[in-house]
């Protein structure tokens, strides 16, 4: 593309030169290193909204984000830029990996040897189904403990995800299960054709087929023609069969825009694959680098001491971080007596910290793994602070959710197993095997109706008929009103509901939630598929007494604060064996990425940054004793990190916690009595 003439120099006035330079980038591939809080959202918005200024169709263009709000905020940002509005930027393919993969799988289903009407499992529900082949393979049977079906399919998704032989797999992260190779071999194949008979989808296949599609060049050059260019997000966590699909994607047309952060690929666990972004160049030849330097969340001291701590990494595109905050304090190592101790600086001066004006929710206490925060929990409590833990049931993983969803399933995809299988059992007279029996009847018939001619146990003949009605009258209500769908489901299933499950109040709130984003679908299979993908966070399902405060400090593993930033950030437990986690030290690839999460949680600060660790761990499955353990300083904080900070000792001889306070008389009065038994 020949440089244009730059439009709109009002808005482009907004970005510093590098993020101008990536901005305007004429064409060819494109990687930017975007250091932590660089503004690597504003330069990709600025870049959807310069591309439809210089004339590109915004259908032509494709946005990939990690999150389906990511890519929402890009887009409403160019609309704000470019002037042109959200009906414009609207038309931009924007979504995430999985979603786009399912919209262009429906469009080129009969080429991946798909039905059009394939539905998309959620985790549990491919548990579910891969449990189904482990016990028809009498997998569960053996006389040694075989891999549950969790593990099962975090094994099967590692070797679809990163492209790697099962031994491989098994070997490096799963050696307990390597005995078991040859039982997992069949256990997958019978997997993959049992959803290919049900015409189900998990979230791997979306990927895997939307890469297998793209192995016809013919394919690849009408799918790749779609998209006169794409631009990726967060590409130090993508996994080796998304940056293959890129590639796929971008073989006959070079017009690729990727950034990312090599210093904060912290994924692997889900297959993350860090030399995608670092071998960027060498797959895109030509490819222009673009590094973001200018940090605009963090003051100076906080940069001088995480620019040293990366510096350790072994392979990395070098870059130094500088902010024009030049003001602050420098971070603050704390070797504290204990835990304890630790909990009580933490909870000190945290209250310190809101009393000079800055609320709990900008402060956060951030940690490796989250079994980590469980005594600071306690002295939360007992000095009655409000905290928010992030966690917790995630929507599609209660019960009563999963149940009004099955229904929706079935009736788009009347071969769907696992949603058939959870219908059936809400019914009395009907246990495993008549639901088999009844699932075998309805996937003869491929149609959900025909459970009415199902003869079952006259215990639950009543029930299928309730059932069957309503199938009726779903499949009669068509598919482009969900809404009208999920209302109809609810007044069958409130009886159900009240029945089977405690708190059926809070839990109906859930379904009249569902009932209300249904209602801004048009169409079943596009609702299903989003509720599906892109899910809400929590659910009512299990909930604690109502949250009075108005404001509570945030508690969070480090992988969930990714992305995020407080005014005041606490690392605790930065010790070998926390962090790095003892987990995570069997090879050099693994200690970097323990680097980049350390480097991670301190780029979350913007003011003040606190580095504690305990020097004593007593041993928790022996709670009444005093068997303990001495730490080690994290291996990360070297000499050259600690120069840049503060070093403070907390908890040392003399210190008292507050409930076993000294006090002075009867100490006196104790040695007093002791010395006088040998007079």
């Amino acid at each position: 593309m020949n440089e244009p003439e730059q439009p709109g120099q009002d808005w482009l006035s907004e970005l510093n030169p590098q993020q101008r330079q990536a901005v305007t980038h004429g064409g060819g591939p494109l990687l930017v290193v975007a250091g932590a809080g660089s503004g690597k959202t504003k330069t990709l918005a600025y870049r959807v909204a310069w591309l439809i200024a210089q004339g590109v169709p915004p259908e032509r263009i494709l946005l990939m984000t990690f999150t389906r709000r990511a890519a929402e905020e890009m887009l409403k940002r160019a609309a704000a830029v470019c002037q042109s509005g959200p009906h414009t930027t609207g038309r931009v393919w924007g979504g995430t990996f999985h979603a786009i993969a399912n919209r262009l799988l429906r469009t080129y289903a009969k080429a991946a040897g798909l039905s059009p009407d394939f539905t998309v499992m959620d985790q549990a529900d491919a548990e579910d189904l891969m449990n189904v082949v482990r016990h028809e393979l009498n997998l569960a049977r053996q006389d040694k403990r075989f891999p549950r079906k969790g593990t099962c399919l975090a094994i099967y998704s590692r070797c679809v995800n990163g492209s790697e032989p099962l031994d491989d797999v098994l070997r490096k992260y799963y050696p307990w299960c390597f005995e078991w190779m040859e039982h997992l071999k069949p256990l997958f194949t019978n997997y993959v054709i049992r959803k290919q008979q049900r015409s189900v989808l998990d979230y791997d296949d979306l990927l895997f087929y939307w890469l297998q599609v793209l192995t016809d060049d013919g394919l690849a050059h009408e799918i790749g023609g779609r998209f006169d260019h794409i631009l990726v997000d967060e590409f130090q966590d993508t996994n080796t069969v998304q940056a293959d699909i890129l590639r796929a994607m971008r073989k006959h047309n070079p017009n690729i825009m990727v950034v990312g952060d090599d210093a904060q690929s912290i994924y692997s666990f889900r297959a993350a694959n860090v030399r995608n972004i670092l071998d960027f160049p060498k797959f895109y030849p030509n490819t222009t680098v673009v590094t973001l330097e200018q940090n605009y969340r963090s003051v100076t001291p906080i940069l001088e001491t995480t620019n040293r701590l990366i510096a350790q990494a072994r392979e990395r595109f070098t870059k130094d971080l500088w902010s024009a905050r030049k003001e602050g304090e420098r971070p603050l190592i704390v070797t504290c007596r204990d835990e304890s101790a630790q909990d009580k600086f933490v909870v000190d001066r945290v209250l310190e910290h809101y009393e000079q004006g800055i609320p709990l929710q900008k402060q956060a206490v951030l940690f490796r793994n989250g079994h980590l925060s469980a005594s600071l929990e306690i002295e939360l409590a007992k000095r009655n602070i409000p905290y928010h833990k992030f966690g917790g049931l995630r929507f599609l993983e209660a019960a009563h959710v999963k149940d009004l969803i099955s229904f929706l399933r079935v009736v788009e995809n009347p071969q769907d197993e696992i949603a058939w299988f959870r219908i059936l059992q809400l019914l009395d007279g009907i246990g495993p095997a008549t639901a088999s029996r009844a699932i075998g009847h309805v996937c003869r018939e491929n149609d959900p109706r025909s459970i009415r001619t199902f003869e079952g146990p006259a215990a639950s003949r009543e029930g299928l008929r309730k059932l069957a009605d309503v199938m009726d009258d779903l499949v009669a209500s068509g598919s482009q009103n969900p809404a009208a769908a999920v209302q109809r489901i609810r007044t069958y299933y409130d009886d159900v509901l009240t029945n089977r499950y405690e708190n059926a109040p809070q839990r109906k709130r859930d379904l009249e939630h569902i009932e209300q984003i249904a209602s801004q679908y048009k169409s079943r299979q596009q609702f299903l598929t989003d509720l599906t993908l892109d899910p809400p966070t929590s659910t009512s399902d299990l909930a604690g007494p109502p949250m009075r405060d108005e404001d509570w400090l945030v508690l969070s593993t480090i992988h969930s604060a990714k992305g995020c930033e407080w005014d005041v950030v606490f690392v605790i437990h930065t010790s070998d064996g926390c962090l790095p986690s003892d987990m995570s030290t069997g090879s050099d690839t693994e200690i970097e990425e323990e680097l980049r999460l350390a480097y991670v949680a301190m780029t979350r600060a913007r003011n003040f940054l606190y580095i504690t660790w305990p020097l004593r761990y007593y041993h928790r499955w022996s709670n009444m004793s005093d068997r303990h353990s001495y730490a080690q300083m994290s291996r990360f904080l070297s000499e050259d990190v600690r120069a840049t900070c503060r070093l403070e000792s907390y908890g040392g001889p003399g210190y008292e916690e507050d409930a076993h306070a000294e006090s002075h008389d009867i100490v006196g009065r104790v040695r007093a009595q002791i010395n006088a038994m040998w007079e």
